[in-house]
């Protein structure tokens, strides 16, 4: 058994990086454990494992005392003196008490113990290859499916899919291959364990990065993503170079590269919009396709503003259900308000002091321009606002405008 448990402890080593040392002390302490529960011993005991020879001896423990209260744990002065005139009241003094048959049951030890620590080696392996891939994509093939998950394997280790990480409609069949974005990844008592999703707003980005290769290039940046998995999403850019333009970029010849990202997200809508550092341009920017008059911002909250778009548009800045606006909203940071012309008009009728606010609030006319500054993904999606004071029958889709 010694010849083949080093043998053993060097093939870990060199091939699992486990080193020996460590295992031989996993080894030591399980012995002591397995010594006491077999022999039904109470002493202080240790072992002592030979990495010469690979033999096992187990000793016992005792301190030198002038009166022994229990022979399992204490020697008597005038006994440590007989084996040694050198020893002192205090002195530890072991003693071997190897069993005859102890060499099968360390036999069976030193295998659970080697099996454990190649199990943690192999989890640690994992979990450092799987950790350096966290909020990046992979590419993964779909396993098996239950009522929670979506089971995607990556290769070494299987990952989850929750139901909320899944796209709605989207169909996962045993065998297909599936662009994930690693959301996290944690080390568990079982094992490395991988969270991964179709739904992330940073999935949408990531795959930005592999179709244009001027964003992976930090020449075109995206500033802000607004999405709702499955259905819609606009996306929020501005170029670093003053001779590229950042949408045209992203939609590339013929709107190849964007229709390459729509049909990875089984034909989620784009919308590309150019972001500026001019608030009310960007805004109106991100109402995209609807066209928008004014933008007036509300003195009372600095996050808030009204939208004024032509009376025939309203719904079509709105959005079916209220979602070109929510997505806008989420896109730019602000709550926005939307009323058409003759709405705005009235009200300015009413309240003759509101003009005046509505002209220092936007004195910007509605251009593109672009310049470097940061834009808050701190959003207040709530529209109530723009859908209650909607006067059409049923919102028009924007794609449908487009």
């Amino acid at each position: 058994m010694s010849k083949e448990l080093l043998g053993a402890l060097d093939t870990l080593e060199s091939e699992k990086g486990i080193k020996k040392e460590v295992v031989i002390d996993a080894l030591e302490a399980a012995l002591v454990s397995a010594y006491k529960r077999n022999y039904g011993q109470a002493q202080n005991v240790e072992v002592d494992f030979d990495q010469v020879k690979g033999n096992i001896h187990v000793y016992a423990v005792k301190e030198v005392v002038e009166d022994v209260f229990d022979s399992r744990l204490e020697v008597s002065l005038q006994d440590a003196l007989a084996i040694n005139k050198a020893y002192e009241i205090g002195d530890d003094i072991r003693f071997e008490v190897t069993p005859k048959n102890f060499g099968r049951i360390a036999a069976q030890t030193a295998k659970q113990v080697i099996m454990q620590r190649v199990r943690e080696a192999e989890r640690g392996i994992i979990y450092d290859e799987y950790s350096q891939y966290e909020n990046e994509i992979v590419t993964g093939e779909v396993e098996r499916q239950d009522n929670r998950f979506v089971y995607v394997s990556l290769g070494k280790v299987e990952a989850v899919m929750g139901r909320s990480d899944q796209l709605p409609g989207e169909t996962y069949r045993i065998h297909d291959k599936i662009k994930v974005y690693v959301s996290k990844v944690e080390n568990a008592t079982k094992g490395p364990q991988v969270f991964v999703s179709r739904t992330a707003p940073d999935l949408l980005k990531r795959l930005f990065e592999q179709e244009v290769p001027e964003i992976f290039d930090g020449i075109v940046e995206i500033v802000s993503i607004a999405r709702e998995a499955g259905d819609r999403a606009k996306v929020a850019v501005r170029s670093n170079n003053p001779n590229v333009d950042p949408v045209g970029t992203c939609v590339g010849p013929k709107g190849q590269r964007v229709q390459t990202i729509v049909n990875e997200l089984h034909g989620e809508n784009m919308d590309i919009v150019e972001w500026t550092d001019d608030t009310a341009v960007f805004i109106a920017n991100a109402l995209n396709p609807a066209e928008v008059l004014d933008v007036i911002f509300d003195p009372e909250n600095e996050r808030g503003c009204t939208v004024v778009v032509p009376d025939y548009q309203l719904s079509l800045a709105i959005g079916k259900r209220g979602q070109n606006a929510r997505l806008a909203a989420k896109l730019t940071g602000f709550k926005i308000d939307i009323k058409s012309e003759t709405e705005a008009s009235d009200i300015m009728e009413a309240n003759p002091e509101n003009v005046a606010q509505a002209e220092t609030g936007n004195e910007a006319p509605v251009d593109d321009e672009t310049t470097d500054s940061e834009v808050s993904d701190d959003v207040d999606s709530d529209v109530a606002d723009a859908e209650a004071t909607s006067e059409a029958d049923e919102p028009t889709s924007a794609d449908d405008a487009e």
